[in-house]
């Protein structure tokens, strides 16, 4: 008799159909380039269009699938209008996000609430808008929102940008729960300081770079690659058994 092993999931996203919102640059815009290599048809989204259409021209000129979508999560209710206009996505993954970083002594209400209106309700609102059209098809799926390694620590003038990825890891446990019997899935991304121009502002600090380089093990800041293998791995039916749970690409910062 021979024995039958064992065969990888597969990686591959053919078939599928993708919403990465934040797309129009960084983490969001290489995400987009991750899920449409592995075959999926993506829709990048964003509020700035013009940048979108950038986006997915370059796509396009890389044999890629991918359109544009004009998106605001931080206005709930069109948000939420428009998903359910939208054929059902197979994967989301957000990486929409605002951080306005200072000492927690001068944080302002303002502050707080704009930062809140994208990093939490924004991705609570939208997650859950995705969610409802695959149930409402009785699809599976797998939504990925990225939050950060401040999602586990806490940081240097990141007491308001802290508080909202922690709250992400909260969401993404009960929703995870909820909506296991569908087989939809529900995870995270959790990555250390990323190689983008809205990064480059705490990256130029001599002081604040030396912390970061310390805090991060494998010695070198993070690069937009270094996100694109854990999307697809998440999007993917490699990783079907995983739902209510972070993926650290830190580089071992939080290890300790």
């Amino acid at each position: 008799m021979t024995l039958k092993l064992p065969r990888t999931p597969s990686f591959r996203l053919d078939g599928k159909t993708a919403l990465a919102v934040g797309a129009s640059s960084g983490i969001g815009q290489a995400a987009a380039v991750a899920l449409a290599e592995a075959g999926a048809k993506v829709t990048l989204a964003a509020r700035s269009i013009d940048k979108l259409d950038q986006a997915v021209g370059a796509l396009q000129a890389m044999g890629l699938s991918g359109s544009a979508l004009a998106l605001d999560v931080g206005n709930v209710e069109a948000l939420e209008e428009t998903i359910a206009s939208l054929p059902a996505f197979d994967i989301l993954v957000n990486s929409a996000g605002l951080a306005r970083h200072g000492p927690a002594l001068t944080t302002t209400p303002a502050d707080f609430d704009a930062v809140a209106a994208i990093n939490l309700r924004g991705a609570y609102f939208l997650t859950r808008a995705v969610a409802k059209r695959l149930i409402e098809a009785g699809r599976p799926g797998s939504l990925i929102n990225v939050s950060s390694q401040m999602a586990h620590v806490g940081g240097i003038d990141r007491a308001v940008y802290s508080a909202t990825k922690h709250a992400i890891e909260g969401f993404t446990k009960s929703m995870a729960i909820e909506w296991g019997s569908h087989g939809v899935r529900v995870n995270t991304i959790c990555p250390t300081f990323i190689r983008t121009p809205l990064a480059e502002q705490t990256l130029s600090n001599p002081d604040r770079l030396r912390w970061i380089q310390e805090k991060i093990k494998l010695g070198r800041i993070g690069e937009l690659e270094d996100i694109m293998g854990p999307v697809t791995f998440l999007a993917s039916d490699a990783s079907s058994m995983i739902t209510g749970t972070a993926l650290m690409v830190d580089g071992g910062w939080t290890a300790g």
